[in-house]
């Protein structure tokens, strides 16, 4: 467009806007935060999605949800897993929450795992980072992803009963899903009932699926026979879910229980040999406990209590038979007392405690019973074996951790400050009689400073520590899903950062701007690394002739940095009675590095575009372009990634169809260049590009 033409516009929307008071939308109150302020108070960057919004994003895992939002991207591992990346940082650095506890699966421990956290029943995600994080855990230096879904009504309802209905249509794999709730209440009683239903066959994609010449880099040994063009083999999946939950609700305060059963099967991106097809079959079951006091001491405002129970497990089929299994039983539990205000002071102080019972196993045949047999000539028979070997990938262990938490805040004028600290004490307990213990200290102060009406600075200081988890300690074994020999390290120190945030805030009727520029150090920084070694499925190297091999992926610390930025621009291009259209100018950046002048493996790359939104009575629209940069910083044995275009459409209308019931229709387009993308922060980007060129179309009836 000419200078002269967008000077035209601007000037002109400014008179109609000046004609037309601007709508003020309403501040969105933090629920995670400690003393759930309004957004606008936060001294730290904070995402919230919720209503239309959400159902626009809400995409297949909670990464791909997340990955369009400033400095978050997702760790896909193939259509079927995506967990979220904040900042670079992954796996137990992100913890993800639902309703404010613990998912405790094992999305943490492997890039391969999916959350058990499903988007599609989600009323609201917040992604929070800073001293709110702090409350649910040491180590979360990338953030806390909390997914809400009422499960534990906290409120009561204005009617008997309630209801939404959800179905989607993906045309990139045919997939359909559906979801629906139920939810109500009379006198003191509230229910709430929900489940979905997932289906998807092979993933589109926008060219080959192997990339054979970075395939040679990484993996040499493969030879490759199979590499499918528009399509990626075994990638269908099929998910179903459902809950319940019933809460007393009074004037005192509420409490509640919930029930959560889940069942997904995957399928995880093959490597073109044609020797292995992977599968994996996961099964959790719930059990959570919700309550809320208003007022029940003198000294307290409020005291929040949670407890939760989850039995998790997956099975890694491999050529129909099992590979390995992940068992993880845990249990969850947090006391948050809110106290009365102490002068300015206002504050949270809690208890929070976690106790899981955690193992991975690998199941294998021994390879060497032919050679045996040949050995000892035709007629011979070798030694017989009962079914496959069972080895442990993790030994069985006990993991108790205990920790104490208090976040508390005061204003003076038109500055905000906010401090909190975490003490907490980590137990490891393996079968074999290792004991390893540790004891992450951390704190984080912040700080808003309101310039005037329009002009606000933020600054944060983080120290976070947190401990190794135990597959980083003890893993020692073939893996099927990654296809890689997993090795630990006992001599694993704890991992202690220091992170720098300044951020700066514009909001005027004409502009609105958002600017956060971060440093971290940190200090013994535990990753995974390839380390140019290859064994085969019993740890052999010296049968990597003959036999299908995998690289050897070691835990490994360094001291390294981290820093980046994240920025927005929001320009009103029209705001009259036609609508609102707005341009939104974004671009975030992350660096990893060593001090050794190395690259940490597996970060995003620079990005940036403009979004184009149109509002119009019940008629929402958005036009995305955004270009990645290539990833050359890519670590050792790792292969860099090229630069991609990503061209998104979407257009949602509400209709009320009778009374209260309520329809929204909506369409996107997703990757209409239809771009072969291969995502930068994913462990298979070799193997399993990206989603390409697809439409998807949905309704939502409510009631």
């Amino acid at each position: 467009m000419k200078k002269t033409t967008a000077l035209t516009l601007m000037l002109s929307s400014s008179v109609l806007m000046a004609k037309e008071p601007a709508i003020q939308a309403l501040d969105d109150v933090i629920v995670t935060a400690p003393l759930q302020d309004r957004r606008s108070d936060s001294p730290v960057p904070v995402t919230v999605l919720s209503d239309d919004e959400l159902r626009m994003k809400t995409g297949h895992s909670i990464g791909e949800t997340l990955k369009d939002e400033l400095g978050i991207s997702s760790q896909s591992f193939g259509p079927g897993v995506g967990t979220p990346v904040i900042r670079g940082q992954a796996g137990p650095r992100v913890r993800v929450l639902n309703n404010g506890i613990g998912s405790n699966d094992v999305s943490a421990i492997s890039p391969d795992h999916a959350t058990s956290v499903e988007p599609l029943l989600a009323e609201r995600i917040e992604v929070l980072r800073g001293p709110a994080t702090l409350l649910y855990g040491s180590g979360a230096i990338g953030g806390v992803v909390n997914v809400i879904d009422n499960r534990i009504p906290g409120r009561q309802f204005d009617k008997l009963v309630g209801a939404a209905l959800e179905q989607r249509f993906d045309s990139t794999s045919d997939e359909t899903s559906t979801a629906m709730k139920v939810e109500g209440g009379k006198d003191n009683i509230a229910y709430h009932l929900d489940g979905f239903y997932r289906h998807r066959n092979n993933l589109d994609i926008g060219g080959v699926g192997i990339d054979t010449a970075k395939v040679a880099i990484t993996d040499p040994s493969l030879e490759i026979i199979d590499n499918p063009n528009g399509f990626l083999n075994n990638t269908g999946a099929e998910a179903i879910s459902g809950s319940a939950g019933l809460s007393w609700i009074g004037a005192p305060g509420f409490a509640g229980v919930s029930i959560n059963n889940l069942n997904n099967n995957y399928g995880i991106a093959p490597d073109g040999t044609g020797d292995e097809i992977v599968r994996i079959a996961m099964r959790q079951n719930k059990y959570d406990l919700k309550s809320e006091l208003f007022n029940p001491l003198p000294f307290a405002k409020s005291l929040r209590t949670r407890l939760g129970y989850t039995d998790y497990q997956h099975t890694e089929i491999a050529n129909g038979e099992a590979g390995a299994l992940f068992t993880n039983k845990s249990y969850e539990g947090r006391v948050e007392l809110e106290h009365q205000n102490i002068g300015p002071l206002r504050g949270v102080i809690g208890f929070q405690a976690q106790s899981s019972d955690f193992f991975a196993q690998h199941y294998h045949t021994d390879n060497h019973e032919e050679e045996a047999h040949e050995e000892h000539g035709a007629n011979e028979e070798p030694e017989q074996h009962d079914g496959p070997t069972v080895e442990n990938i993790v030994p069985r262990s006990d993991i108790n951790s205990y920790g104490v938490f208090a976040v508390e805040s005061f204003d003076t004028g038109p500055l905000s400050y906010q401090f909190g600290s975490r003490v907490e004490q980590t137990d490891i307990r393996p079968d074999d009689g290792q004991h390893f213990s540790y004891t992450p200290v951390s704190a984080s102060a912040s700080a808003l400073w309101k310039l005037d009406q329009r002009n606000s600075l933020n600054l944060a200081l983080t120290r976070s520590s947190r401990a190794p988890q135990v597959q980083e300690l003890l893993s020692d074994g073939f893996h099927h899903a990654t296809r890689s020999w997993e090795r630990g390290s006992t001599s694993l120190r704890e991992e202690t950062s220091y992170n720098l945030d300044v951020g700066y805030r514009f909001r005027s009727d004409w502009i609105r701007a958002e600017f956060d520029l971060f440093h971290n150090w940190a200090s013994d920084y535990i990753y995974q690394r390839r380390t140019g070694e290859f064994l085969d499925e019993e740890g052999h190297a010296e049968h990597c002739d003959e036999n299908y091999c995998v690289p050897v992926m070691q835990s490994s610390q360094q001291d390294a940095i981290f820093k980046g930025y994240e920025a927005k621009l929001i320009v009103p291009m029209m705001e009259n009675h036609l609508g609102l259209l707005e341009m939104t100018l974004f671009s975030d950046y992350t660096r990893g590095e060593f001090l050794d002048g190395s690259d940490v493996p597996r970060m995003p790359p620079l990005r940036y575009g403009l979004q184009v939104d149109f509002n119009r009575d019940k008629l929402s629209t958005y036009l995305r372009f955004a270009r990645a940069e290539s990833q050359p910083y890519a670590g050792d044995f790792e292969t860099s990634t090229a630069g991609y275009f990503l061209l998104n459409v979407g257009a949602n209308y509400q209709v009320k169809a009778y009374k209260d019931t309520k329809l929204m229709v909506f369409a996107k387009g997703n990757n209409l260049l239809d771009q072969n993308i291969r995502n930068a922060t994913s462990y298979l980007r070799n193997f399993a590009p990206e989603a390409g060129r697809g439409a998807e179309v949905g309704m939502r009836l409510s009631y």
